[in-house]
């Protein structure tokens, strides 16, 4: 079986450690290879490589680092397919989705190339004669990534080349349940010629290799995307760091009466049971007035019935597996709370298979404050809220503790402007589904979702990088700010 190293000072190299572990391909349960169990003493490898190429790196100037994420995106491109087939045994998820993954990093990439004949700052008069005033964008230092595995080359991409282009190097801890997407994706740094030290990648479980990079005073920044709990551990054991978090939704569709259901019911099913619901942006709640409430559920449980589970690799599987044997357990327990809150309209089990897989579920007549319509699942579990008007379904969309995504679907603007207005998310879409972001615009959420930063977009380079402040007087005599003599 191939056994696959972490990479730290441009040299693939096994972990001090001396262990592996196994990452599972979830529709069959079995091995797709060894990879090493990193440790501390690894992690501290890692960040004397980052630390000794930084100035190399942050004085390359910005265009040059851009012509790097180029050729990332060139060779991704090239190696699309492959990538995706090889992601699709890793994670589990449907081709088209793994495609769109590759994609996503594909365009990141290429953006982020593009941020480097940019970096803008910002030129204001100042409030004396002959004086400058303008800011620029300057890097953290090192910072430390840690990834998730429902995007297993899509979300490392995200940070990588905003961290990059900004002038950073980076430690990297990718999901121990997809490393081998992660190990790929930085074969194809080292293959775009990144210099040794830049980007460095280790392996292993979080509370030996997440734990020293949250904790170490080296790492000026942490960018992480993963569970709330998690998150909140991470702003306690920090320090005093830039930090970046990414925790989770539990994002509600809400569809209006004078709304094209076809339409809706489409958004819903791919926003529900896409990525077998392992999404942070996931619909897990549809929020439906009661005047079409019943033909909605129809049409839903119409789609999700004709629904076919399995491998994701094969050309006719709609929706692949759970990511681990915890992720079906735990879909398990929420269906059974499910039978409890509401009426099962179909699904509500494991299939009896190998592999983790786990019927698409629906539930309605759910109360606003039931568990399953209030915590984050992860799972292809959906619950459906009936509501009279337009305000209730508004103040159920808000009666949670996330506020990552949210939709409308209505063919009325004063509808839609409302919950544009009222809506408690960072992103909002009208006549379209919970997921689906572009890279060249912020993504990110509010409330317990995450801390503030977005990522993507010109918010994803502010992630990266610190604001410096210049001012140059050129009047030759000293002045003073305020008006002061």
């Amino acid at each position: 079986m191939a056994e696959y190293l972490n990479y730290i000072g441009g040299k693939w190299t096994r972990s001090t450690s001396g262990k592996t572990f196994d990452s599972l391909n979830p529709a069959t349960g079995k091995s797709i290879g060894k990879f090493q169990a990193g440790n501390e003493k690894d992690v501290e490898k890692a960040i004397d490589a980052a630390e000794k190429t930084l100035n190399e790196w942050k004085n390359t100037p910005a265009p040059k680092r851009g012509e790097y994420l180029l050729e990332i995106a060139r060779i991704l491109r090239k190696n699309k397919e492959k990538l995706a087939e090889n992601m699709s045994e890793e994670m589990g998820k449907i081709m088209k989705e793994t495609r769109g993954d590759v994609q996503e990093a594909i365009d990141i990439f290429e953006y982020m190339a593009g941020e480097g004949r940019r970096l803008y700052g910002h030129t204001t008069p100042s409030e004396l004669q002959h004086k400058m005033a303008f800011t620029q964008r300057k890097p953290v230092g090192v910072v430390g990534l840690i990834t998730p595995w429902n995007f297993p080359m899509a979300i490392p991409a995200w940070k990588i080349s905003p961290a990059l282009i900004g002038g950073n190097t980076i430690v990297f801890k990718p999901s121990s349940d997809t490393p081998r997407t992660a190990i790929q994706l930085v074969e194809i740094i080292e293959e775009a010629g990144v210099p040794a030290g830049v980007v460095n990648m280790v392996t292993g479980d979080a509370q030996y290799v997440g734990n020293t990079l949250v904790k170490s005073p080296r790492i000026r920044g942490l960018s992480f995307t993963g569970s709330r709990e998690t998150g909140e551990w991470i702003t306690q054991h920090a320090g005093v760091k830039k930090i970046g978090l990414e925790l989770g939704g539990k994002n509600a569709i809400i569809v209006m009466d004078d709304a094209d259901l076809e339409l809706a019911t489409n958004g819903i099913i791919w926003g529900a049971f896409g990525t077998t619901g392992q999404r942070c942006t996931a619909c897990s709640r549809v929020i439906v007035h009661e005047k079409v409430a019943k033909a909605l559920e129809e049409m839903l449980v119409k789609k999700t019935l004709k629904l076919k589970v399995g491998d994701g690799r094969n050309k006719n599987t709609d929706v692949g597996p759970l990511i681990n044997e915890k992720a079906v357990e735990k879909s398990i327990r929420y269906a059974s709370i499910g039978r409890k809150e509401g009426k099962l309209l179909c699904g509500g089990k494991p299939l009896d298979t190998a592999g983790y897989f786990f019927e698409p579920t629906i539930f309605t007549q759910v109360k606003a404050r039931a568990t399953i319509a209030q915590e984050e699942i992860f799972g292809p579990i959906l619950s459906i809220i009936a509501v009279k008007n337009l305000n209730e379904a508004i103040r159920v969309c808000n009666s949670v503790e996330y506020g990552l995504s949210s939709s409308i679907y209505t063919n009325d603007l004063t509808n839609a402007m409302h919950a544009i207005d009222q809506i408690e998310a960072g992103i909002t879409y009208v006549n379209s589904s919970t997921i689906g972001a572009e890279v060249h615009l912020p993504f990110g959420g509010i409330k317990k979702t995450g801390n503030g930063t977005r990522e993507a977009g010109i918010e994803g380079i502010h992630e990266f990088t610190e604001t410096k402040t210049v001012y140059i007087d050129y009047s030759g005599k000293l002045q003073k700010a305020q008006g002061i003599d």
